[in-house]
């Protein structure tokens, strides 16, 4: 006899795996920072700007005519200085010496500060008061009227004006760093690294290094601002870049004589001033809320 029993049917479920959603990055939570996002846009164009001066530019900065505060119009689309030169030049070329002085300036803090602080934070010991009593010293002793002497004595031009900045503002750089190795060379990758016979060079560049990469890009961020004002204060007051080469804070000085007959002159550089300085701080804040995870939730 056939066994004609007909086996149970088998319904089968597929099974479909669900890809583990991404966790959203850096530049996601950056870009949700809607004024950021408007300081980058901001400062994208004025280094655009900068960098290509020659060919923005209308006219050669130093040019100058017999057409004196002149009011914009169509050959000078935002009008003349006290000797004719046009102020869209001007302003161009004097971008980019402000913006080189901000960012290379802060390229020395933040490689001060990193050097110094890391010292001090992973070694401790007399090497971290050493640092740190020099690091009270220096912040005992205001920037800008100590910025003011060195100008006075030393040749003001855009080498020297990058240098005294640069030297004068790399305390706040330095302990914010010291603390960040003070706080992870007690860690366990720290440790680990240790055991396995990493050398010291090691452990402090390739390992902690890149955990405080957050804290200093904000730092140099906000660097960058503080050397943009520390010039044309500097600019401003003759102990910074001298005419005819332009910055905001020299054009600005030039443009107080005229305040009342053509406030023009003064209101351009310091608006841009004022609008690149707004932008970077508020590309700082932007940067630490996106790069401080406990700043995301």
């Amino acid at each position: 006899m056939v066994d004609t029993a007909i086996p149970p049917a088998t319904t089968g479920v597929a099974t479909v795996e669900i890809a583990p959603r991404r966790r959203p990055g850096v530049l996601h939570f950056f870009l949700q920072h809607r004024l950021a996002a408007l300081g980058s846009v901001v400062l994208l164009v004025l280094g655009l700007v900068a960098l290509f001066a020659s060919v923005v530019a209308p006219y050669d900065p130093d040019a100058i005519s017999l057409d004196i505060l002149a009011p914009p119009r169509a050959a000078h689309l935002l009008g003349t200085d006290d000797v004719g030169r046009d102020m869209l030049s001007r302003l161009v070329y004097a971008a980019r010496i402000s913006l080189t002085v901000g960012v290379v300036s802060s390229i020395i803090t933040v490689i001060l500060g990193v050097a110094l602080g890391s010292l001090a934070g992973y070694y401790g010991g007399w090497i971290d008061t050493v640092i740190s009593s020099f690091i009270n010293i220096m912040l005992s002793i205001p920037v800008f009227p100590l910025a003011l002497v060195l100008g006075s004595f030393l040749e003001t031009n855009l080498r020297f004006i990058v240098l005294i900045i640069g030297f004068l503002s790399w305390m706040g750089v330095a302990r914010i760093i010291r603390a960040e190795y003070l706080s992870l060379k007690e860690r366990e990758f720290v440790q680990a690294a240790r055991v396995t016979g990493v050398p010291t060079p090691g452990i402090v560049i390739r390992h902690i290094l890149p955990n405080t990469l957050g804290p200093i890009i904000v730092a140099a961020t906000l660097q960058v601002a503080n050397g943009i004002l520390l010039e044309s204060a500097l600019s401003y007051l003759g102990y910074g870049i001298q005419p005819p080469t332009p910055s905001w804070g020299n054009m600005l000085q030039n443009a107080q004589r005229y305040l009342r007959t053509a406030p023009a002159v003064a209101v351009y550089p310091g608006a841009l001033i004022s609008l690149t300085v707004i932008s970077i701080n508020f590309v700082g804040d932007g940067l630490r809320d996106a790069l401080d995870p406990r700043l995301r939730e």
